[in-house]
């Protein structure tokens, strides 16, 4: 998987909390099995209505969402940070995320970042101030910055860190561990080796 080290992106405000899945991806394209596609249906009943942010041309291209709290509310829907990721988001700030959306970000090697209320408002007005703005996120540093003299410090969990910084998915966790698992299994009775006890 792509390691995340560092992003530099244009920025796109959401300036709505509580924004649920359903929301993010509708229940009608949840019958698709591949992980990729689900970008063109983001935000599906909005992108309806010419003003919303996706749709202005100011932010074509954006690959940093900032948005309210709550984001990723309502039903556990891995679809959700699938659709996201293959739009082009790389990292979503937000003052607070669903649990089980902010995990499945991890998951899908896209960065939540929990910023405070005042600094997401700030983040929200220089976005929709600036033209082309862009944030630097640095997850070594962990630090969100601007080229206008905005910095924020923020905390992510070690071991998610670990593995966002190593590209390390839940297969290439266990993979590291080969050496170890091959051992294990040259050790085991023929007839039990290959499975579990």
């Amino acid at each position: 998987m792509e390691a995340f080290i560092k992003h530099t992106g244009r920025v796109v405000p959401l300036d709505r909390n509580n924004v649920d899945t359903d929301q993010i991806m509708a229940k009608q394209f949840l019958k698709r099995i591949e992980r990729t596609g689900f970008g063109q249906f983001l935000f599906w009943d909005w992108r309806s209505d010419p003003a919303f942010e996706l749709n202005q041309p100011r932010y074509q291209g954006a690959s940093v969402l900032v948005a309210g709290k709550n984001f990723g509310c309502g039903s556990s829907r891995e679809h959700a940070p699938w659709g996201l990721a293959d739009y082009g988001f790389r990292t979503i700030i937000a003052p607070s995320f669903a649990d089980i959306f902010y995990n499945n970000c991890f998951k899908n090697f896209m960065l939540p970042v929990v910023l405070g209320e005042e600094q997401v408002a700030e983040l929200m007005h220089r976005a929709q101030a600036i033209a082309g703005y862009e944030i630097t996120v640095d997850l070594e540093a962990q630090v969100v910055s601007d080229a206008h003299g905005f910095r924020a410090s923020f905390e992510v969990d070690p071991f998610r860190r670990h593995c966002l910084l190593n590209g390390l998915d839940d297969i290439g966790l266990t993979l590291q561990q080969d050496a170890d698992i091959t051992a294990f299994e040259a050790g085991r009775p023929a007839y039990r080796r290959g499975f579990s006890a």
